[in-house]
């Protein structure tokens, strides 16, 4: 028989599968960071016949893509009832009066399935007892229950913002909603969770007659390419591959010896016609847009500082990994026919879409980039050009 309390440092997924199951009567939540695919799983089988959530009403959460308005919208379907608290980041889970959790994850991805984190669970009365009773104070305080009229107010609001690059400046337009109940800010630092993507590219810049030099400035090669708020097509070859949420490898054809250097990542935006092509101005602006003049928007774009020598080198993550490298090689090696080769892979393409294992691979490496060498900061990505953005009400 299981302990009444027990400490729990890993497989919260399953801790928390397994108390939904005891207990449908209710479900109780409070929880800063909610994305869609966690709160999916969370609501597998029969519905709990009382849902009340307390989180964060904050849009800028929802830009960064810590938390999702996706979620927000499945928890109403489900008939659920949700307050805004400014400044929250404590965690519970109550399940009817059979569980208690108090943890450190949140219910995303990353909280329940990847990151080392912390807490309890407890079918103990007394214990019980009293997070019901920090719940319903906390809800008491929490003010209005959250309506769909509000969620696609947010999405306005986010889509502008992310359609023009998030600019470091325009964030300070999506601030904390949520009804201040005295709670301190908390210290937490808020990235886009970009290992959560199902999607994610190289997006190669140049071509192979006019490759550049290792010792050029990242700050000149994003500048020269602006791809802190686009990455840029030809006419012919509209991305529509790429959705929402996917992440965009940044690479630049190099010589001395020829290669492809990652220098940057950054969140890309579903293609959308019309929306995603040059403006008269911005062709004026880079006239060798004319021949790539479509768009996949990118947003919360982040760069290593320095050189490109700073940046990590595409051909050897090709040799390493090999026909694990790409998507299409990958499932050709799987079925037995077809290129396998990663190198004969990409020729020709404006981007090739990597596989999960080549993706890790990248987003490790260019984190041991930026560590070591830094990012462009804020106030370097000011200086560029963005495209001008309103902020809906």
């Amino acid at each position: 028989m299981k302990p009444s309390f027990q400490l729990i440092d890993s497989g919260w997924d399953k801790v928390i599968q397994e108390a939904a199951g005891a207990d449908r009567t209710g479900l109780r939540v409070v929880c800063p960071f909610i994305k869609v695919r966690a709160t999916k799983r969370l609501l597998t089988g029969k519905r709990p016949d009382l849902i009340q959530v307390i989180t964060r009403f904050h849009p800028g959460d929802m830009c960064d893509g810590v938390s999702d308005t996706e979620a927000l919208r499945l928890l109403l379907e489900n008939g659920a009832k949700i307050r805004g608290v400014k400044n929250l980041h404590a965690k519970l889970y109550l399940f009817g009066d059979k569980r208690a959790i108090v943890t450190s994850a949140n219910l995303t991805e990353a909280g329940l399935l990847q990151n080392h984190e912390f807490g309890f669970v407890s079918s103990e009365n007394g214990i019980i007892e009293r997070c019901h009773e920090y719940f319903d104070n906390l809800w008491k305080r929490a003010g209005n229950d959250l309506d769909l009229a509000r969620i696609e107010g947010w999405e306005k609001r986010i889509e502008s913002v992310r359609v023009a690059g998030s600019r470091p400046s325009t964030n300070s337009g999506l601030s904390d909603e949520g009804t201040d109940v005295g709670l301190e800010v908390p210290t937490a630092n808020v990235q886009p969770r970009v290992e959560e993507a199902s999607q994610s590219f190289v997006k190669f810049f140049g071509e192979g007659h006019n490759r550049a030099s290792m010792d050029v400035s990242v700050l000149e090669e994003v500048e020269a390419s602006g791809c802190h708020w686009a990455c840029t097509y030809p006419k012919s070859k509209r991305p529509r591959r790429v959705e929402d949420g996917a992440v965009m490898f940044m690479g630049r054809l190099v010589e001395g010896p020829n290669d492809i250097i990652i220098y940057g990542r950054a969140i890309g935006l579903r293609h959308v016609d019309g929306r995603d092509e040059a403006s008269a101005k911005e062709l004026k602006r880079r006239t060798w847009k004319e021949d790539w003049p479509i768009y996949v928007r990118v947003h919360h774009a982040e760069f290593v500082a320095g050189t490109l020598n700073n940046g990590i080198s595409l051909s050897a993550l090709m040799e390493e990994l090999k026909s694990d490298s790409f998507i299409s090689t990958q499932h050709n090696a799987r079925k037995g026919s077809g290129n396998t080769d990663p190198r004969s892979a990409y020729r020709q393409q404006a981007q090739v879409q990597l596989t999960k294992e080549a993706s890790a691979c990248l987003n490790h490496r260019i984190e041991l980039a930026f560590a070591e060498h830094g990012k462009l900061t804020p106030a370097d990505l000011e200086t560029l050009d963005w495209p001008k953005v309103q902020l809906n009400p």
